[in-house]
């Protein structure tokens, strides 16, 4: 290492001023780009964050939207089986109630004579030759050859009810 001739301290304090000034021109410009970059990152960041925020809002919404009408309809569904239950219960009440009643008019005092008009029926739909007779559950059944006719008192509620279906059918819809 050489050494510097005597004053030359003095004479490069100008050189070293030039040096740390340009230096620490160069520092400030290098650190404002870095704040520059740093805020530039920052700002991308952030509106890449808003853009994952809006697009997880977005498929949050369309998840709930679609859970709810799953729901609804899963709701609707049972709904519509309970309502179909019920039906069918007050169906099977009424149909019971109906047979109950047919049953009990064995024990009507116009029985009798209700016999004697479904034997007249029998005997007008079969011919002369049928063979007529009261039927263990009420009413008659006859016959003529391979011809039928069940008149007992459970075919005839039987009827009754199904002539009456499309009356029963409507009190289940709105008008």
């Amino acid at each position: 290492m050489s050494r510097l001739p005597a004053g030359s301290d003095a004479a490069l304090e100008p050189v070293r001023y030039a040096l740390r000034r340009g230096a620490e021109k160069q520092a400030r410009g290098e650190a404002d780009d870095a704040r520059r970059q740093s805020a530039d990152i920052l700002a991308s960041a952030r509106a890449e964050a808003e853009h994952i925020r809006q697009e997880a809002v977005r498929q949050g919404s369309e998840a709930a939207r679609t859970e709810a009408a799953g729901r609804s309809a899963r709701v609707r569904r049972q709904a519509r089986r309970t309502v179909l239950a019920q039906q069918e219960a007050l169906r099977t009440e009424l149909i019971r109630s109906v047979m109950e009643q047919a049953s009990q008019l064995r024990s009507d005092p116009r029985y009798p004579r209700m016999l004697r008009l479904l034997t007249e029926r029998a005997d007008a739909i079969l011919g002369p030759l049928a063979s007529v007779t009261e039927s263990y559950k009420g009413g008659v059944t006859g016959s003529a050859g391979s011809r039928h006719v069940d008149l007992s008192l459970p075919a005839l509620a039987e009827q009754a009810l199904e002539n009456r279906a499309g009356e029963v059918s409507r009190l289940w819809t709105e008008e």
